[in-house]
């Protein structure tokens, strides 16, 4: 049997869903090339991981689109011994791809069993330098504060407090941000104690649940 039987599927996914569409960022664009996106999918959807769109992965939570993970990695900017900040940990592929830029990566997960079976995910891929903790992502995770980069991976009405609190100087963020339905992508950049807000185009993201997200429950993620 053919050790990778996915690898064409995932080197045109990234030729032409991706590259093709403008991210530019080589190392990111490796990343995607390299990581088994099929190993964190559910296994009756192993055939879909390579599709451009999102997939579901159990608990009413997604895996995002192909092209969304990639823009939102590229304007992280991230560098190889940075440290950086997921908010929602979900299937584990986004971070599996953070720890393939940058030099550490907490990702924080709301639901205990999503975080079981992501970390059973970077087992089956072989990934290591991922440390999941199951929390209020919105409270972000102050003991390893400040943070180089934070990405957030499901919506808010606004970003939340503390992971702006959290960001180091220069650091960057990605999160969507508006109502429940669809929102706007925004980058924010840290400088000299102030935040730049750049917008990066409309996006559909599940509900960020928590202290400074979404209160209560809502329709499953």
């Amino acid at each position: 049997m053919e050790a990778d039987p996915y690898r064409r599927e995932r080197e045109e996914m990234v030729e032409f869903q991706i590259r093709a569409r403008g991210v530019r960022d080589e190392r990111v664009l490796a990343a995607m090339e390299k990581i088994p996106r099929h190993l964190f999918v559910p296994e009756n959807w192993e055939r879909a991981a390579y599709e451009d769109r999102p997939l579901p992965i159990g608990e009413g939570q997604t895996i995002s689109q192909p092209y969304i993970v990639a823009v939102m990695t590229e304007q992280l900017e991230i560098r190889s011994h940075e440290r950086v900040l997921e908010i929602g940990t979900g299937s584990g592929y986004q971070a599996a791809l953070l720890a393939e830029l940058a030099g550490e990566v907490v990702s924080v997960e709301r639901l205990p069993e999503i975080a079981d079976r992501a970390r059973e995910n970077f087992a089956r891929a072989g990934v290591t330098g991922v440390r999941v903790v199951v929390g209020d992502g919105t409270q972000g995770y102050p003991p390893e504060a400040p943070y180089d980069a934070i990405i957030v991976t499901a919506a808010s009405p606004t970003v939340p407090e503390p992971l702006i609190e959290q960001l180091a100087e220069g650091g960057r963020l990605i999160a969507p941000v508006g109502p429940r339905e669809c929102q706007d992508l925004v980058k924010l950049v840290k400088r000299e104690g102030r935040v730049e807000t750049i917008p990066l185009g409309g996006v559909c993201f599940v509900p960020l649940i928590g202290q400074f997200g979404w209160r209560g429950e809502v329709s499953p993620r």
